[in-house]
């Protein structure tokens, strides 16, 4: 049989197994529905999801980011429930054994996938988006002075990192045997017109890897400091300063430890504000050679992903409590997380994308040698040929903290980035708390039992969409 038509029939039998995932348009859904959010419209933004996954259904995705609208909107009990089943898909596919039809259905998907395009693969979420999730979903729980319920969900971001860190340790080793068996192996470096410098950035390379977050462990030292557990928030303060040793409101936190808590009138306050959106992902063209056994270099046009970072929120520094400024500290990026990730990532990325340009390179001369005078050294162009854009894009980007003692009672929040805005009221009433907003555009998202009600609109339907 022809070559290219054993390809065809190939893709015709991985669509048919995976459905439409080649001709979704992930990037351009969440356009559509972050612009609902920055405009103050997350009724318009859950709308949205909803329209784009009409199935009965749903994957991974729409649970992460349907669990972060309702977290923006203020409806935690909701959020809670859309993260649960997040987190119980990330469960079933990592910690427990799949059936045998899961497992005929994963190896198609996911190597018969690879050939085609890595967007046929399933999508089971990348490292630091599990991670962030359970940090999210205990975020929820704070929100609501349910310091037992936080516990509960970063007692699970822990197991999650050790689970993770044994599942990389076994994929570089498969990396490391198959790259030696292969011998020269291609670097990202290598990749001729590849944004190399967005993986090389010192904030990226500082990262010990690209799952852990420090901030996780400093709201886990802070949990735990709540309960009255010091012996067990002295642990997260120290894994904190371990994964980023340059940052001294760690240092600090552990040292306050053993000084005098709170006076009965006051209370011990964390202001968490977490702005912007998670990167998106996009595809970049790279031409990559490949010489064949007649030595014929037929030059393939794959694509590898790039993270493309949101810059729709106006980046600051302080915030305002009772009109004086305070200090914001930035603790994480989800940014240089994800860039560390897909630079992590990239040895499989490339070997995957090779064994596609190979193929395509094989047709190709074997077109060649059938007619020699219409012989082409550059692979036609596929439809199919298209990096995966998936990821979790509502996750907010960068989380900012600053920790302070405040009197007991009502005060005034604000941020310099809504001039104009009249400032939130908030209610202290806990020995600790957690006061959270969520800055995205212009608009200033809070949430929790803290804030006084709000005469909020009614909910609008979607906008703006051409």
């Amino acid at each position: 049989m022809h070559a290219r038509v054993r390809f065809l029939l190939l893709a015709n039998l991985v669509l048919q197994l995976t459905g439409c995932a080649a001709y979704r348009d992930y990037d351009l859904e969440l356009q559509q529905t972050t612009d609902q959010l920055k405009s103050g419209n997350p009724a318009g933004a859950l709308s949205l999801i909803e329209l784009h996954n009409p199935g009965e259904e749903k994957d991974l995705l729409y649970y992460f980011e349907k669990g972060a609208v309702l977290s923006a909107e203020g409806a935690l009990p909701q959020s809670q429930v859309a993260w649960r089943s997040a987190e119980q898909r990330i469960i079933e596919r990592q910690d427990t054994l799949e059936t045998t039809g899961d497992q005929l259905l994963a190896a198609m998907g996911n190597h018969w996938g690879s050939i085609i395009n890595d967007k046929l693969r399933r999508y089971d979420g990348y490292d630091y988006e599990k991670v962030m999730l359970t940090t999210q979903m205990a975020l929820n729980q704070l929100a609501l002075n349910d310091f037992d319920g936080a516990r509960a969900d970063i007692k699970k971001t822990h197991e999650r990192e050790a689970l993770i860190a044994r599942q990389r340790e076994k994929e570089y080793e498969r990396l490391e045997e198959q790259a030696k068996a292969q011998g020269a192996r291609v670097h990202y470096k290598d990749l001729q017109g590849y944004p190399v410098t967005t993986l090389d950035a010192p904030a990226v390379i500082a990262l010990k890897n690209g799952y852990q977050s420090a901030f996780s462990h400093y709201l886990a030292g802070f949990t735990y400091e709540a309960l009255g557990e010091r012996d067990l928030a002295a642990p997260g303060y120290r894994q904190a300063i371990e994964l980023r040793p340059d940052m001294p409101f760690f240092e600090q936190a552990l040292r306050d430890l053993d000084k005098p808590r709170a006076k009965a009138d006051e209370s011990d306050v964390l202001i968490i504000v977490q702005s912007g959106l998670a990167p998106a992902r996009s595809s970049v063209r790279v031409p990559y050679p490949v010489r064949l056994e007649d030595n014929q270099v037929i030059v393939a046009n794959v694509s590898f992903p790039v993270m493309v970072p949101d810059t729709s929120t106006p980046a600051f520094t302080q915030v305002n409590i009772d009109g004086r400024k305070q200090p914001l500290i930035a603790v994480n990026s989800i940014t240089d997380m994800s860039l560390r990730t897909l630079r992590d990532d990239m040895p499989g990325i490339i070997q995957r994308t090779a064994y596609r340009a190979f193929l395509a390179a094989s047709v190709q001369g074997t077109d060649n040698r059938r007619d020699p005078s219409k012989a082409s050294y550059v692979t036609q162009h596929d439809g199919f040929e298209h990096a995966d854009t998936r990821t979790w894009r509502t996750l907010p980007n960068i989380t900012l903290v600053t920790r302070l003692r405040l009197k007991k009672g009502q005060h005034l929040i604000s941020l310099p980035n809504t001039p104009g805005a009249e400032p939130l009221k908030f209610r202290v009433d806990q020995n600790h708390q957690v006061i959270g907003l969520r800055a995205l555009g212009q608009q200033i998202f809070h949430n929790g039992v803290a804030f006084e009600p709000s005469n909020a609109p009614e909910s609008r339907v979607v906008s703006g969409l051409k």
